[in-house]
């Protein structure tokens, strides 16, 4: 049994954080699905670097009408993949009963400040893509919780992304549960719903190093300590509030009707830092009723000499004091995680319009080429 296999039966469930045209045809992904991959997730970073990187595209790109929008067409490409990616994880959903065979999409960073607009345009890609195993993923900033709320109550699997604090978290999980109340108040099934919750990670190390350079001797010093740890501590706290939230008598009544736990996912695992191992937060966030989603060189990493063990309810207590010595310190974690928040929307904003501007280059250059009469 390979290491992926191994995580499984620890409850964890391995997504693979990357999708492009070529994994999709080549017969890749179903290698990897084979080997144990459970699904995929997919972004406007990672669609910009496929559109711009390889002519994979140049096919949809050529027959879109002069009049469509670049905008239209960068979201026909990404459901055409979507429709590919959902069909062949389709045998992992339905042997899983629905708790894994996921692929997730998201919608444009553009509207993750305007709740009817989010609203609009998932419906519209689950519309579209129609396939019971899409997410659509939408960035659980505090303006889409009731974008979010809407969704899933309509029967659309949400995949929220960009959280960096257990408060948000808190408010996420909120919205799951009374979306699946209010859909059992009006009698309608609720056992086919599913949801993550996609915790970052690495990016919460990165942050806090930078804040905890800043802070003057012998603050600075006294920092050192909590390097390469805050991101895992956050993580562990998370989880702990995962296991209150599922043990309590509100969810087990929802339990009864068939619902589903939103799992917590681990995103933003590969370590910024080149002094950390690749492995280092996959090995530590390894625990049951998770998902971690990883690129393709964690992926090959951690099928080749990853460390199979589950340690993520381990440590709780070192956690909790990490925390407590960052606002010692004079950090305010509820700044960073506003912080990370605005400037992951930000990326993603920016990567969104490079692949727009790719489109249009490519489109730019088909007119080009054409003979002239």
């Amino acid at each position: 049994m390979n290491r992926i296999r191994r995580l499984e039966e620890l409850g964890q469930s391995l997504w693979l954080d990357f999708i492009d045209r070529r994994l999709l045809v080549s017969g890749d992904l179903q290698r990897r699905i084979d080997e144990g991959l459970r699904g995929l997730t997919s972004n406007p970073s990672i669609f910009q670097k496929a559109i711009a990187g390889s002519n994979d595209y140049v096919d949809l790109i050529r027959s879109a009408p002069s009049t469509e929008s670049d905008e239209s067409v960068y979201e026909r490409l990404t459901a055409r993949d979507l429709m590919l990616a959902c069909d062949q994880l389709r045998p992992v959903y339905e042997a899983s009963n629905g708790a894994d065979g996921y692929a997730s999409i998201e919608v444009s960073p553009k509207v993750a400040e305007d709740c009817a607009a989010s609203v609009e345009q998932a419906v519209r890609l689950w519309s579209v893509v129609q396939r019971p195993n899409l997410m659509v993923k939408i960035p659980g900033t505090r303006a889409a919780l009731p974008a979010i709320e809407s969704c899933l109550a309509h029967g659309i699997n949400i995949n929220i992304t960009l959280l960096f604090s257990v408060p948000r978290y808190r408010e996420v999980v909120e919205m799951y549960l009374r979306a699946l109340e209010g859909r059992v108040a009006c009698h309608y099934p609720i056992d086919h719903i599913a949801s993550v919750a996609s915790f970052f990670v690495s990016r919460v190390d990165t942050k806090v190093e930078k804040a905890l350079g800043a802070l003057p001797e012998p603050l600075r010093s006294d920092g050192r300590a909590l390097r390469g740890r805050v991101g895992i501590a956050n993580a562990k706290l998370a989880y702990e509030e995962f296991e209150r939230i599922y043990a309590s008598d509100r969810w087990k009544r929802l339990a009864e009707r068939g619902g589903r736990r939103q799992r917590l996912l681990w995103a933003s695992t590969s370590p910024k830092d080149p002094a950390y191992p690749s492995l280092y937060y996959v090995e530590a966030l390894i625990g049951p009723e998770t998902v971690d989603t990883v690129t393709l060189d964690l992926y090959r990493d951690y099928l080749e000499h990853g460390e199979t063990a589950s340690r993520l309810a381990a440590g709780r207590a070192q956690a909790h004091e990490d925390m407590a010595a960052l606002a010692r310190l004079g950090l305010d974690f509820g700044w960073i995680a506003e912080e990370l928040e605005t400037e992951g929307i930000a990326s993603f904003a920016a990567s969104y319009d490079k692949a727009l501007e790719s489109i249009a280059e490519k489109r730019r250059r088909i007119v080009a080429e054409q003979p002239r009469p």
